[in-house]
């Protein structure tokens, strides 16, 4: 991965109004995703929200697949910031997420679809519980199947070796199907541990006590940790089951479009690092001779990752 500038650019986006709005909407887009971000544009415009304004912001990551010409365009209501360089997903957010004004900030995949009264049954649902520091809601794939995470708990060393084995996906024991938060049913409203970074909002209260995403980050694993910080710092994280919205997996990564899903030696990198971060910031240190161990199964299930993927994209191309 190419080495990150230390200043981030200037935002390139028209001023923003004097009232500021009650919501604001964070869409990030990479090479590849101009017909996913042009449908999720379309739903905004089709079911915004009716409860209060709303301003839409695209933070580009340097495509060059005409992303940015078709939102200046079709949607000149967007308010467009490019970037020189593929920042990835944390330092993109942050662009908006430091000039923020609305009482409420919307993280929103490209590859998601909102649908009618999404918006402000989630927007009521904050205003009703002053307690909730970020909320997500029902996430579902095209075809209708349930994206298990939308809902999550922390990992535990056996969640996460279950789930990354696949055992944790079809067991029935909770204590190995942990990181799904089996404890609360897909249609089910409740606090959890963490929520999908497809769909994330937030309270300007909370984002300002616990500050934007971390930057260490480039891409996998910067929501977990970011709902680890709100839960840390008193927030409650909430899934509410009874809202839907659209979310094609695998659909913010050209590489994975072309290569059904299967990363490539840069993201697979990228994802492992991610775990290393993570569990190096709130999990290590007590116990030095477990934290060797995991930090040699992550290095493992990256070489095994990493070769299974290579001989995988071989095949499909």
């Amino acid at each position: 991965m190419a080495a990150e500038p230390t200043s981030h650019p200037q935002a390139s986006a028209p001023a923003a109004s004097i009232a500021p709005p009650l919501l604001e909407i964070v869409i990030v887009v990479s090479d590849g995703a101009r017909e996913h971000v042009r449908a999720c544009l379309e739903s905004l415009r089709r079911f915004p929200l009716e409860f209060g304004p709303m301003v839409v912001h695209v933070v580009d990551n340097a495509s060059t697949d005409g992303a940015p010409e078709m939102i200046r365009g079709e949607y000149p209501e967007v308010q467009l910031h490019s970037l020189p360089w593929n920042a990835g997903f944390c330092i993109a957010n942050n662009v908006v997420l430091r000039q923020a004004k609305a009482r409420y900030v919307l993280l929103l995949n490209p590859d998601t679809e909102v649908t009618p009264g999404a918006l402000d049954w989630m927007i009521k649902l904050m205003d009703s519980r002053p307690d909730i520091g970020m909320a997500s809601c029902r996430l579902v794939q095209p075809d209708g199947t349930f994206d298990h995470a939308a809902k999550r708990s922390f990992p535990t060393p056996l969640g996460a070796l279950a789930h990354f084995t696949g055992v944790g996906r079809r067991a029935a024991d909770s204590r190995l199907s942990q990181y799904r938060a089996p404890e609360l049913d897909e249609l089910d409203s409740g606090e959890v541990d963490a929520v999908n970074g497809a769909f994330m909002l937030v309270r300007d209260t909370a984002l300002e006590q616990v500050g934007p995403l971390d930057e260490g980050y480039w891409l996998y694993m910067d929501d977990l940790d970011w709902c680890y910080r709100f839960k840390h710092e008193g927030w409650k994280v909430f899934y509410d089951g009874s809202v839907t919205c659209i979310h094609v997996k695998g659909g913010t990564t050209v590489e994975a479009r072309r290569s059904g899903r299967h990363r490539g030696l840069k993201h697979n990198l990228a994802f492992h690092r991610s775990m290393g971060r993570f569990y190096r910031k709130f999990y290590a240190g007590p116990r030095p001779l477990v934290d060797t161990v995991i930090y040699t199964a992550i290095m493992g299930k990256f070489v095994i990752a990493a070769a299974r993927s290579t001989v995988a994209r071989k095949k499909i191309l």
